[in-house]
């Protein structure tokens, strides 16, 4: 291809580009946003932490129902056609979080946009994978993840200046003129993909996964006012039962929706708990973090949103170094590296008080986001090599729908444990607002205890050959 050729071939993948990276940078901003303006909710609905939680919570779960489905809609369906149905779906779901009354129509409303949410990176890497010329997939790739980088970075903060100078429901309609552009501009510039075959859907998994991972979430977060009530063992009784009856279902079929069946080998087992673990206490500290900010410590949403600014910033650069020492140290060392410095940074999150100065714990935010790339990413990275080649399509669905229900239950548990922590110390004599303080330094430990878990896991892992260049 001569450097005219491809000059005029990069410009005509402009458009269809920008349409991809508007769709991905609209959801991925909302990711981190709503973790900021959950102590808002509280505050404005008179609701607990366990309730209120299930408007991240929710969305969360709708991803992990939708996620293994949307490589079957766009082979049925089209990927252009689908892509439009998903950034449609999310912004109509925005709307409806706009005109909420209350938190149950909010929560409805999340999961609507999670289920939008949910397809749009996913179509959003292979759509660019399969529209770019090959000698350029790499330079393309890379320009098109800057969403992923830089929405969440920007999400608090955005998020927390619109609080502060209006209502929190600004940061939805926020999403309705850039979903709109980008359904417009997708109809008339992204191209048709050509079909691929398309496999026979597993229905009965479709409908026994949502269940069970809910019916789980629910009742976890019914725990937090009695874990003996009607409704929460009800509620525990019936995911457990069909989270068993959907493991049996998948090993009995030859095309199951997530392919359990890799399970069987010990060291993949082993590498995707303790990614779980990571996922956990980093998705966890990062639902963690602006509660604390704003009520032990009486930060605004805009102030929160720049202390966990450093955070981002560091976890992407984490991620290119952990990448590099993943090539050429193996996924043991890297690991132990990860949970390290996960541990320290949870650990100092505990020791967090009225007297900690603004400038350290925005050090804090530092050493846990340079965590990130040493742990996640490297884990995820190494369950691909341990899978088998024809499998890692499958394995992938099924390591980003199990790690978005991780999520889900990291923030049921965590949202619960605010609440039982806080109920006694307040019941101790504590006032309610001295008793933030103690409520997060005790959650906080929880997590570093996790990671010393996750650093004693990887130190048992074996010493792989060096992946392949």
């Amino acid at each position: 291809m001569t450097d005219t050729a491809g000059t005029a071939s990069m410009r005509a993948l402009f458009a269809p580009l920008a349409v991809l990276i508007t769709g991905a940078f609209m959801v991925m901003f909302d990711s981190t946003a709503m973790n900021l303006i959950v102590p808002l909710l509280v505050r404005e609905y008179g609701g607990s932490y366990p309730v209120v939680q299930w408007v991240i919570t929710g969305y969360v779960l709708a991803e992990s129902a939708i996620i293994p489905l949307t490589g079957w809609l766009c082979d049925r369906f089209g990927t252009k056609r689908i892509l439009l149905l998903a950034i449609g779906t999310f912004t109509l779901g925005s709307l409806l979080c706009l005109l909420a009354q209350g938190i149950d129509q909010l929560i409805a409303s999340r999961v609507i946009q999670g289920l939008g949410g949910g397809m749009v990176v996913p179509i959003m890497f292979a759509y660019t994978y399969r529209i770019s010329p090959p000698d350029r997939v790499g330079k393309i790739m890379a320009v098109v993840v800057i969403p992923i980088l830089l929405a969440p970075a920007l999400g608090p903060v955005v998020s927390g200046l619109i609080v502060d100078h209006a209502s929190w429901s600004w940061i939805f309609a926020v999403n309705l003129p850039i979903g709109a552009t980008a359904i417009a501009l997708g109809i008339l510039k992204l191209p048709e993909l050509e079909r691929l075959p398309v496999v026979r859907l597993d229905l009965l998994g479709m409908l026994l996964a949502p269940i069970a991972f809910a019916g789980i979430c629910y009742g976890i977060s019914e725990g937090a006012a009695d874990w003996g009530a009607a409704r929460t063992v009800t509620s525990l009784s019936v995911g457990l039962v069909f989270l068993l009856a959907f493991v049996v279902s998948q090993l009995r079929r030859p095309d199951p929706l997530l392919e359990l069946r890799v399970f069987g080998s010990r060291a993949f087992t082993g590498n995707i708990l303790i990614a779980w673990i990571a996922v956990f206490v980093q998705f966890g500290s990062l639902f963690l973090v602006p509660q604390s900010l704003q009520n032990a410590r009486g930060f605004s949403a805009f102030e929160a949103g720049l202390i966990m600014l450093p955070y981002v910033v560091f976890a992407g650069i984490s991620n290119q170094i952990g990448g590099r020492l993943y090539d050429k140290w193996g996924i043991k060392s890297v690991a132990l590296t990860g949970f390290a410095i996960l541990s320290v940074g949870m650990f100092l999150m505990s020791t967090v008080t009225d007297r900690t100065s603004v400038w350290t714990i925005g050090i804090y935010m530092v050493v846990i986001g340079a965590s990130v790339g040493f742990c996640v990413v490297p884990l995820n990275m190494n369950l691909l090599k341990l899978s088998p080649q024809h499998l890692t399509g499958r394995v992938s669905s099924l390591s980003s729908s199990v790690q978005q229900v991780v999520v889900a239950l990291a923030i049921s548990l965590l949202a619960n444990l605010i609440a039982s922590r806080q109920g006694y110390y307040v019941q101790a004599g504590d006032p309610a607002a001295a008793a933030w303080t103690p409520t997060f330094r005790d959650v906080f430990v929880v997590l570093a205890v996790l990671s010393l878990i996750g650093f004693a896991l990887s130190a048992t892992m074996r010493r792989q050959e060096v992946p392949r260049q």
